[in-house]
């Protein structure tokens, strides 16, 4: 019973709310003139002169020049790539850290070359004063400094060798023997040397052959971004073209500005690497006939 009584005043004091807003909006219903606008009072003596606002001088000026300035922004090197999307992105990190690594190869076999002429002549004008062979190699033979010193501690220790053996053979099997061992020892390190100069240079070639088609993989992707971003905005103005189709150009540029440099320099060392590579076969053609003529006259 309990229950119901209190059931009863909820319902009741319900009632008696509704009934009361009712009453309220009845009431303002009243008060507002028909038509819905309250009444407007006829204005009386001369009306006021009205003056045009006028617009804040330079504020046209500035809002150029701060639009010319945004779109220089989104344009420079750094607004492309922040404006790129994640493919593109991954292209042209990957063509920058290629770029920079191409120019570390670059830089340092420029200086390994420089290193090797120098030291060659050095080595070249030790050989040929006049000093013996036992000085020479006891001057280079702990630590060859340059691929010719490499050569000529390699026949040399090989001829000493096979010298020391020759109380066992006869004169004609010995100095053919030491001659093509001899020959071999210097065969051996002309190509160990020449893989130490070559180390990298196969990275040039393979950055400057394959850096323009990643960086037009960007391009393409680029591309197609631009005609996605028309047929969703379904608007062809120069605006809505521009962003997309400047990020796949900077794609293209960036695997340009990798390759060519590469190739130029992978060109310039192999060259060099061919010319260094002939000196040393005919430093090694001279040792040999030079040793040929001590092991004949040893063998007399």
């Amino acid at each position: 019973m309990k229950v119901m009584r209190s059931f009863a005043v909820m319902l009741v004091a319900l009632i008696a709310l509704a009934i009361g807003s009712v009453t309220a909006d009845a009431q303002i219903q009243r008060q507002a003139p028909q038509g819905g606008r309250a009444p407007i009072a006829a204005p009386t003596g001369a009306a006021p002169e009205r003056n045009a606002l006028a617009a804040p001088e330079g504020t046209e000026e500035e809002l150029a020049a701060e639009e010319q300035s945004d779109i220089e922004a989104a344009f420079t090197p750094l607004g492309l790539f922040m404006r790129a999307d994640l493919v593109v992105k991954s292209v042209l990190l990957m063509l920058v850290a290629a770029s920079f690594w191409s120019w570390v190869i670059i830089i340092d076999k420029a200086l390994t070359f420089s290193s090797l002429k120098r030291r060659s002549r050095v080595f070249g004008e030790n050989f040929w004063s006049g000093r013996s062979l036992d000085d020479l190699y006891t001057q280079y033979s702990a630590k060859p400094d340059q691929p010719m010193a490499s050569l000529f501690v390699a026949a040399l220790r090989e001829w000493r060798r096979s010298m020391e053996k020759n109380s066992t053979t006869t004169r004609e099997a010995s100095i053919a023997g030491v001659k093509e061992r001899v020959d071999k020892a210097m065969n051996v390190s002309i190509q160990r040397e020449t893989e130490k100069i070559e180390n990298g240079l196969g990275y040039l070639a393979t950055v400057g052959s394959t850096a323009p088609f990643v960086g037009l993989f960007g391009t393409v992707w680029g591309i197609m971004n631009a005609f996605q971003a028309i047929a969703v905005r379904q608007d062809t103005t120069l605006a809505v073209v521009a962003p997309g189709i400047a990020e796949a150009l900077f794609a293209t540029a960036l695997g340009l500005l990798a390759a060519i440099p590469a190739v130029i320099a992978y060109n310039r060392f192999v060259n060099e690497l061919s010319r260094y590579s002939g000196r040393l076969d005919t430093f090694a053609d001279e040792f040999s006939a030079f040793l040929s003529r001590q092991i004949e006259e040893r063998a007399r």
